[in-house]
C-alpha cells in the first residue's frame, strides 16, 4: 500500500492557508522538571473548533467534486471530528450530517449543531455510530468523511508535522496521541521527510489500545471488549485503519499506553501549570512524558490534540488528578466517645495545616471498640509527603490511622 507523500501534505497546507490556525508551541517547565529535558507543547487545543480535526476535514471536503459537494457529507464522531467536519463543511457551503454517540459530551454536540450540521445521536460509542453513518452515505449518496482512514484526512493532519518541523527544528522526540491514527500518520509523513532523525512515539489509552496487537499481527485487529472504557473518548477507537496502520508500522518508532489516572493527572498539570485546558485524549502525549512512558531524548514535543471538554468532566478530572497527586487524602481512625473527642483530633489536623473537606462520624460500625467512635476524614493536603507527615502526627498522638 502506498503511503501518503510529503507533496500531499504540502498541498493540504496550501488549501488550509487562512483556514486553519498555525497553533503556538509553548515550553513546559513543569514537564521539564519531570523529564529532565526540554519539553514543548504543540497547542492544537487552541485550533479553530478546538482540535486538529479541522485540518483533515477541510482538506477532504476541498477535494470533492461539485457533484459530491452538492449531495453533502456525512461522518461519525465522538466530538472533535464532528466539529471539524461541521465547520469545514460550513466554510465551503456544504451540508453535513453528523452521527455522534448517545453519550457524547453535550458541549461537543451543541458546538457541532452550532456550526450548522444536522446531528444524529446513535450508539454507545464511535464504533457503533460509524457503520450507521457509512450506511447513510451509501443510501443518500453523501460522501463519507472518515475520521482518520483516508489519504486526504492524513495529509491534512500532517500539516501539524510541517509546523512542528518549522517551529521546533531541534526536536529529538515527538509524542502524539493515537486513536485511529490519522494525526500520528500525517505527522509521521511530514517529519520523516523533513526530519528523518526524529523519534516518533504514539500514545494510546491503556483500556483501548488495539495498535500493538495489530502491529504484531500485521493487519488491523479489533479490540475484544464490550466497548472502550476510558475517559479519553477522542482516542477510544477499537480498530486501526487499513491505511493508518501501515503508516504507523513503517514510520513510527514506538507505541505506548497511559492509564486514565495518568491522563487525569496530565489534564490537571496542564491546567494548573501551563494554563491550558486540554481534554483527556489531547493530554495523552503529555501524560506519557509525565509518567516516564516515553524516555527518548529531548527536546521533546508533546502534541496537545484537543481542548473540547465538558465542564462537568473537567471538574471530575481535577478531583481525580489531585487525588493521584496526593493532594487529597482519606484517613480512618477512632476517637473516644466523649465530649471533645472529635475536636481534639481536628485540632491536630488543623495544626498540621491540612484542610478538612468532610467528616464521617460512626458510632455503630462493627469495627469500633466500645467507648470509641469511628471517624473518616477527607482532607486536602499539599501532596503525598504532607499526607504521610499528617498520618505520623496523628499516630504519635496515639491515634490508629489507616487509609480509607
Amino acid at each position: 500500500m502506498d503511503l501518503v507523500t510529503i507533496d500531499e501534505v504540502r498541498a493540504a497546507a496550501a488549501r488550509l492557508e487562512g483556514v486553519a490556525d498555525r497553533t503556538p508551541v509553548e515550553r513546559s517547565r513543569a514537564l521539564r522538571e519531570v523529564v529532565g529535558a526540554e519539553v514543548l507543547l504543540k497547542c492544537e487545543n487552541l485550533q479553530r473548533a478546538g482540535s486538529f480535526k479541522l485540518r483533515g476535514a477541510y482538506n477532504r471536503i476541498a477535494n470533492l467534486s461539485d457533484e459530491e459537494r452538492a449531495k453533502g457529507v456525512v461522518c461519525a464522531s465522538a466530538g472533535n471530528h464532528a466539529q471539524g467536519v461541521a465547520l469545514a463543511a460550513a466554510m465551503q457551503g456544504v451540508q453535513a450530517r453528523v452521527y455522534m454517540p448517545v453519550e457524547a459530551a453535550l458541549p461537543k454536540v451543541a458546538a457541532t449543531a452550532g456550526y450548522g450540521a444536522e446531528v444524529e445521536l446513535y450508539g454507545a460509542n464511535l464504533d457503533e455510530a460509524l457503520p450507521v453513518a457509512m450506511e447513510d452515505a451509501r443510501e443518500q449518496g453523501r460522501t463519507f468523511v472518515h475520521p482518520f482512514d483516508h489519504r486526504d484526512i492524513i495529509a491534512g493532519q500532517g500539516t501539524v508535522g510541517l509546523e512542528i518541523a518549522e517551529q521546533v527544528p531541534s526536536a529529538a522526540t515527538v509524542v502524539v496521541c493515537l486513536g485511529g491514527g490519522g494525526l500520528l500518520s500525517g505527522i509521521a509523513v511530514a517529519l520523516r521527510a523533513l526530519r528523518p532523525d526524529v523519534r516518533l512515539v504514539g500514545v494510546q489509552a491503556a483500556s483501548c489500545a488495539p495498535y500493538n496487537q495489530s502491529l504484531e499481527a500485521g493487519e488491523p485487529q479489533v479490540l475484544e471488549s464490550n466497548g472502550p472504557k476510558t475517559i479519553a473518548d477522542g482516542i477510544a477507537v477499537k480498530r486501526p485503519g487499513d491505511l493508518t496502520l501501515p503508516h504507523v508500522d513503517r514510520l513510527v518508532d514506538e507505541v505506548v499506553t497511559v492509564t486514565d489516572e495518568q491522563l487525569a493527572s496530565a489534564v490537571v498539570l496542564l491546567l494548573e501549570r501551563a494554563k491550558l485546558v486540554v481534554e483527556p485524549a489531547g493530554a495523552a502525549a503529555a501524560a506519557a512524558l509525565l509518567f516516564g512512558e516515553v524516555t527518548s531524548p529531548g527536546p521533546a514535543v508533546a502534541t496537545l490534540s484537543g481542548g473540547n471538554i465538558d465542564p462537568l468532566m473537567l471538574q471530575h478530572l481535577v478531583t481525580a488528578g489531585l487525588a493521584e497527586q496526593g493532594r487529597y487524602a482519606t484517613l480512618r481512625t477512632s476517637v473516644p466517645d466523649e465530649p471533645g473527642g472529635l475536636s481534639r483530633l481536628l485540632a491536630l489536623v488543623a495544626d498540621a495545616r491540612a484542610n478538612v473537606l468532610t467528616v464521617d462520624h460512626h458510632r455503630l460500625d462493627h469495627r469500633t471498640r466500645l467507648g470509641e467512635v469511628e471517624v473518616v476524614l477527607e482532607l486536602e493536603t499539599r501532596g503525598d509527603v504532607h499526607a504521610q507527615r499528617l498520618s505520623q502526627v496523628l499516630a504519635d498522638a496515639g491515634y490508629e490511622v489507616t487509609p480509607a
